[in-house]
């Protein structure tokens, strides 16, 4: 049956009202999105180089840049002129989560040193740089695609962001190392990326530069145990 023109007027409607709500709670222009994503970008630095390095050199470079950042988040809540300083450079590519002087939420940058530690510390190799690779890649993707074409809301965030997100993870599931090549590798990347996609748009409390590699790299190792259990996650140290 054919949709009337009334009903097609209402689901025109219903489409603009959740396109606004969904826009409505970006908290910086689009233009300094591409800007906060363009720096993000960056970070791709992070799982590339932890391929050919050390698990111990890894952290040794890590740690001292998260405490770099760490301290500089804390300190301009609490002093002053750090805080003149730091949001005479940067309030315009942070989120008003990240200024409420309440809340005091860290800023995403120190967040993804944290989540990058996390994952070093807890995954093998293989998994952390497909986990931290998946989380850049799609992160951005999710973000510019779903802000620029969100229509139709998913959980916290749009439904066409989380495609964006999953779309651009199964891409760097292909393109990202694997330990023997395997088909059932790609099927195991594609389920915990299809996972990262929900927790991505999921409205959480916890920043989802650190859900989202925790959650993928957990669906992978837990599906490596139970798909792939002769294959050693540990050629790579």
């Amino acid at each position: 049956m054919s949709e009337s023109p009334v009903d097609s007027h209402e689901t025109r409607a219903h489409n603009a009202s959740e396109s606004e709500l969904l826009q409505s709670k970006a908290t910086i222009d689009y233009k300094s999105e591409f800007a906060r994503k363009s720096i993000h970008l960056c970070s791709l630095s992070i799982p590339t180089i932890y391929f050919f390095i050390s698990k111990q050199l890894a952290l040794e470079l890590l740690v001292p840049m998260f405490l770099a950042f760490f301290i500089v988040d804390l300190a301009r809540f609490y002093h002053q002129p750090v805080q003149a300083w730091f949001y005479r450079w940067f309030r315009w590519l942070l989120r008003k989560h990240e200024t409420d002087q309440n809340t005091k939420r860290l800023t995403g940058a120190t967040n993804i040193l944290f989540s990058a530690i996390m994952c070093v510390l807890l995954f093998p190799k293989i998994v952390a740089v497909n986990a931290f690779a998946i989380l850049i890649i799609s992160d951005i993707t999710s973000a510019l695609f779903g802000r620029r074409f969100g229509r139709r809301r998913f959980l916290g965030k749009s439904l066409e962001g989380a495609m964006a997100f999953f779309v651009s993870a199964a891409a760097v599931v292909f393109l990202a190392p694997k330990i023997q090549g395997l088909a059932l590798e790609y099927v195991i990347g594609i389920v915990a990326a299809a996972v990262g996609a929900v927790v991505e748009a999921a409205s959480t409390k916890i920043d989802d530069n650190i859900s989202v590699p925790l959650a993928i790299g957990l669906v992978m190792w837990a599906l490596y145990a139970l798909l792939l259990p002769s294959v050693n996650l540990y050629p790579l140290v």
